[in-house]
This record gives structure tokens, sequence and C-alpha cells, in this order.
């Protein structure tokens, strides 16, 4: 019995070490993603208690690459309740992204095709650390978005058809 205990008190730690903190749903509607890239990204003290805490929004955010380095411009994270004013930190200043030059490379030769875009799609925890997964994302016009929203609506159908039968 204090086998099965641990085994659950094991799952859970690892369901908690690997867990969603924010998430950018408009961005799987209003791109298609060719491509995602999980990165590091260099925050303070009081933005991953934030984070932590869930106060990210993902919603108006994008990724540029500037002198060789990749930027996250544009995410609200909001400051701290139980900090000061003076230890607070700027909720939309511009943080780096930690990736490879070989990875920010790579993006910046796909970039360069009309259309692209870096998109941040979420943030989570991976052991102790909070990373940032961004995708290389086209713009959807309209008449694809439709298409798409159709084919959600027949699949539901046809699933609550056979759940009927």
């Amino acid at each position: 019995m204090k086998k099965t205990n641990r085994k659950k008190t094991a799952s859970s730690t690892r369901a908690a070490a690997n867990r969603l903190l924010a998430d950018n749903r408009l961005a799987r509607h209003q791109y298609e993603i060719l491509e995602t890239l999980e990165t590091g990204i260099e925050l303070l003290g009081t933005e991953v208690k934030s984070i932590r805490a869930g106060q990210a929004n993902l919603r108006d955010g994008f990724c540029l690459i500037r002198k060789g380095e990749l930027h996250l411009h544009n995410v609200h994270i909001s400051p701290h309740t139980h900090a000061g004013t003076y230890f607070n930190h700027d909720p939309l200043r511009t943080r780096k992204l930690l990736a490879h030059s070989r990875e920010i490379n790579k993006l910046r030769g796909q970039l360069e095709k009309k259309g692209l875009a870096l998109i941040p799609i979420n943030i989570h925890l991976k052991g102790s650390w909070i990373k940032l997964t961004i995708g290389l994302g086209k713009g959807r016009k309209l008449y694809d978005k439709r298409q798409d929203e159709k084919k959600k609506q027949i699949d539901r159908d046809i699933k609550s058809a056979i759940a009927r039968f």
C-alpha cells in the first residue's frame, strides 16, 4: 500500500513540474503554426513569481530577431502583488529569449519568406525552469478560418450522432 502512495506522489510531482502556466489560444486561430521551438526566457524574480501565479498574457505578443538575439515584445506579465513598487518590474518590457545561434539563424532564414511571423504559443514549466514555446506562423485568411470552423462543427455533429447510437 505504501508503494502505491509513493507512485502517486511521484507522478503528481512530475505533472506539477511540467504544467502549463499561460496559453495563447488566439494564436492557433489566427495563424497556421508551421514549426515550434522551445526557448528559455530571461526573467526577473518578480516576473517569475507572477508567471507561476498565472499572471501572464501572451495574446498580443510577438518575437523579433535583433542583432542575432531573439526578443519577446508586448507580452504582459502583471506586477507581483507582494512586492513594493520600487522592486517590481515593468509589465510590458522587452524580454530576451534564450536559444542557440543556429536555431536563431534557421528562424531568420524562414522569416525572410513573406507572411511569416514568430508568435509566443505558451509558457510552461519544465522541471523548475520556465520555458516559452514560440511558433513560426503564417497568417490565416478569413475563408481559412471559416473552413476550419465548419470542419470542427461537422466533427462535433458526427461525434454526437455516434454517441446517440
